[in-house]
């Protein structure tokens, strides 16, 4: 039958999505939801379809898929997801509008059917070994699967995208649709998702023939409309493009006001709140992150002493490749180009805390040792539940295994509370000296301040140990210390979690000052030392000779002594 003599709700999916809207006491559809359900209906064979979160992509998606079985009950179509839970979801949410919607009615599997939740057949499916509707996980059986249509409804999630090995695992296993996809005119790849990520692997799919098509939950600035590289939806850029005054407001009123878009950006942070609502993955300018792991140097380092020299260089073959890597693309973990082979013991050793109460944020620490200018992180981490006495124990315990001379404690957190609770567990495990420091500028700044110096000129030495330990004991990437430390920026609100770095900044401040004053003192001291030089030969060549007699004289006097 032709398009044209089709009912209109077959011709137009947008009607078929009002129906099963209606079927689900929703309200009408959005303006936005409209306009993707037109881009689904119309776009590529290849496309992507990036949405923030919460507007509705997978109930659209799932009304698309039985659009596409009720005007053609043969094909065949496969979901996919980052696990195999969330694609069974997808496809269950699909066989439940089959069986209770009635114009979906006679499309309900018959006997000698496949009729499981999970792989289904359709009423007046000819036989085939595909289903009519599967669902799998990436990681899955994909191989032996074919279809017309393939969903990737949320592939990329943060434990598949958070390092660049999983990014390039996940990279490799969607090619494997290119063996699945029926080679048909009409067959589809549809990529639904958030990005979760800088490097998102949604950002290299045009590369391989994919369009894209984005919606952000607020129309962007007109100079950041360039971030999204042409694949801002035509919608989005045609209501900015008649009233420009509409940048900062929401792209869909009707279901998220300002109000709550507010709230959530509070919640996410800038960063996460550019990425998974406003859907902008790009940077802006090379300056945007300052702190790189390119500039540590990387070694297992010896908990009493170290190398007295050690020399920083990012040569390809010095480049540290089976630790989790959890920055930017192209970040790299580096070994040392040289080191001496004479080592020292530690001039020093400080803890340093961030307190946290008992919400999601963790109570940071590192422990940062100093020799001959340069700082060793030996140890850092994050610990849940606030100011417990497990809490309390566990970095007792860890300022007694690392040996430290001197605990920083942040005081801004119960205005010094923490350091009251504190003392009495270290005078049981590990009587230990405890200072507190009081910080009122803006974090950020105050972060990328303390370590983008030290970090430059390749000052700070990372036990290659702790790589792995910090990324085993973060709960996500999110709380990861290199996570924090390679997604700051100078805004306010950068990250959500910020604790393991804050209390590195918070141990190296303390070190660079204490550098600072003791480079004062030296210099005071070589001064003194010159100054008594030239007045001792002075004196030698002035009233030595003139007297005859022997003169001394004493820096730290004024008196000649005859």
């Amino acid at each position: 039958m032709a398009e044209k003599d089709l009912h209109p709700v077959l011709q137009d999916f947008r009607k078929f999505m009002y129906l099963v809207w209606k079927f689900l006491n929703l309200p009408d559809p959005t303006p936005l939801q409209y306009d993707m359900a037109y881009e689904l209906q119309h776009g590529d064979k290849r496309g992507i379809y990036e949405a923030f979160r919460g507007v509705g992509k997978s109930w659209i998606t799932s009304a698309f898929v039985c659009w596409h079985l009720l005007r053609n009950a043969q094909l065949k179509i496969l979901v996919v997801s980052a696990s195999k839970e969330r694609a069974d979801a997808f496809s269950s949410f699909v066989k439940k509008l089959i069986n209770e919607m009635p114009i979906l009615n006679h499309l309900k599997a018959t006997e000698g059917q496949r009729d499981s939740m999970l792989a289904f057949d359709v009423g007046g499916a000819l036989p085939d070994h595909s289903p009519s509707v599967k669902s799998v996980g990436i990681t899955g059986q994909l191989t032996g699967s074919r279809a017309d249509i393939i969903v990737a409804d949320d592939i990329e999630v943060l434990n598949n995208s958070s390092t660049q090995v999983a990014r390039d695992k996940l990279s490799e296993l969607v090619k494997e649709f290119d063996s699945i996809i029926k080679p048909l005119d009409s067959a589809r790849i549809i990529y639904l998702g958030t990005p979760q990520c800088e490097m998102s692997l949604y950002n290299q799919l045009p590369e391989r023939g994919y369009t894209m098509r984005v919606w952000p939950a607020e129309y962007p600035a007109l100079d950041k409309v360039s971030s999204y590289r042409g694949a801002l939806a035509p919608y989005i850029v045609k209501k900015l493009s008649a009233d420009p005054t509409l940048v900062g407001r929401p792209t869909d009123p009707m279901r998220f006001g300002e109000e709550d878009l507010l709230e959530r950006k509070m919640s996410y942070g800038k960063a996460g709140y550019a990425m998974q609502f406003m859907l902008d993955t790009t940077l802006s300018d090379s300056n945007k992150y300052p702190l790189k792991i390119a500039d540590l140097i990387i070694q297992n380092l010896n908990p009493t002493m170290a190398h007295m020299k050690v020399a920083w260089a990012t040569s390809p073959e010095l480049c540290i490749s089976d630790v989790p890597t959890v920055a930017l693309t192209g970040d790299r973990y580096y070994r040392p180009m040289w080191h001496s082979d004479e080592m020292h013991e530690y001039t020093g050793a400080v803890m340093s805390i961030d307190p946290s109460g008992r919400g999601k944020d963790e109570t940071g620490y590192s422990v940062v040792k100093m020799l001959t200018g340069n700082l060793y992180l030996t140890d850092a981490g994050g610990i849940s539940g606030g100011y417990s006495e497990e809490t309390l124990e566990a970095l007792a315990n860890t300022a007694k295994r690392n040996q430290v001379k001197l605990i920083v404690v942040e005081s801004n957190f119960g205005d010094g509370m923490f350091s009251q609770l504190l003392k009495p567990v270290l005078g049981r495990i590990y009587p230990c000296t405890v200072e507190e420091v009081r910080h009122s500028q803006q974090k950020e700044l105050r972060i990328v301040d303390t370590l983008e110096p030290v970090m430059s000129t390749h000052r700070l030495i990372v036990d290659q140990k702790l790589i792995q330990k910090d990324f085993d004991t973060a709960k996500d990437p999110k709380y990861s210390l290199f996570y924090q430390m390679t997604r700051l920026t100078r805004d306010r609100g950068a990250l959500i979690h910020d604790d393991r770095l804050d209390a590195l900044a918070i141990a190296v401040a303390y070190w660079t000052e204490a550098m600072a004053r003791d480079n004062n003192k030296a210099v005071t001291q070589l001064k003194s030392a010159a100054l008594d030089k030239e007045l001792k030969g002075f004196l030698k060549n002035a009233l030595g000779k003139s007297t005859g007699r022997k003169a001394t004289w004493h820096s730290n006097s004024s008196v000649f002594n005859q």
